[in-house]
């Protein structure tokens, strides 16, 4: 006999069809269905199947197997372009004959003032040398932003920053470069291919419980005092009578 009605695989999907999860917008709970596996940056696979042993000739069954990686809880306030930390062993002074010890091999760090044309904001970034390297391919920082998909930014901060470009491309807000409308409108024009609903930029990046928070406040009501309610049937219940009753008129002599 199963210990569970439904096996643990599938809790996460299970939930998002009860309660208030199932009320989300569907553009949002689409999102978190659609599954898509980083680009792999601490190593390279292979592309095939199988592969010819450069001494046999013979063809081989090769594996494309992915290093493990930690995303430390500081690589969501920064872009690190998907670099994290891997844990492996080295030998002792490089000897082979020594015994292996742990070590944890962490990207190079730096903070750098970013820019961006559609916030008009320069923000200091912890970044990597392989995001700068990123932004450079897409020519500018928005671009990199706003071109790569959630499983590659792999950051919190970089899902906010998407967030509000797309808000702000949705609303084509007139509070940038309010002094300049050609400038303006030139930024707009340019981003033009990234924008969408602004019903659905608002959800953007959200994690599954600021989206939940998010849906309880737009569905909150104040409560009604019971005395007002009290109130209201009273007067419907007076005025029903008033129009079912005939209305006696007595002549006073």
């Amino acid at each position: 006999m199963p210990l569970h009605k439904y096996p643990p695989a599938i809790w996460g999907a299970q939930k998002l069809k009860e309660g208030i999860y199932s009320r989300l917008p569907q553009h949002y709970l689409q999102s978190l269905k659609e599954t898509r596996k980083p680009t792999p940056v601490h190593w390279i696979p292979h592309g095939a199947k199988y592969k010819l042993n450069p001494k046999t000739g013979q063809r081989e069954r090769v594996q494309d197997v992915p290093i493990q990686i930690y995303y430390p809880p500081e690589a969501n306030k920064g872009l690190w372009g998907g670099e994290g930390w891997i844990s492996g062993y080295k030998y002792a002074n490089n000897d082979k004959l020594s015994s292996r010890v742990k070590k944890t091999w962490k990207p190079q760090l730096f903070d750098r003032e970013l820019y961006s044309e559609i916030l008009d904001k320069k923000f200091t970034i912890t970044v990597t040398m392989r995001t700068l390297d990123l932004i450079d391919a897409v020519y500018g920082f928005d671009f990199y932003i706003l071109k790569t998909p959630k499983e590659d930014l792999n950051s919190k901060l970089g899902m906010d920053l998407k967030r509000a470009m797309l808000l702000r491309l949705a609303r084509r807000d007139s509070n940038l470069h309010p002094n300049d409308p050609a400038k303006r409108e030139q930024i707009y024009n340019k981003y033009k291919e990234f924008e969408i609903p602004y019903e659905e930029a608002e959800w953007v990046g959200l994690s599954l419980e600021e989206a939940v928070e998010k849906q309880r406040l737009l569905e909150k009501k104040d409560p009604v005092p019971l005395f007002k309610v009290y109130v209201n049937e009273l007067v419907q219940e007076l005025e029903s009578q008033q129009l079912t009753e005939p209305l006696v008129v007595v002549k006073k002599h």
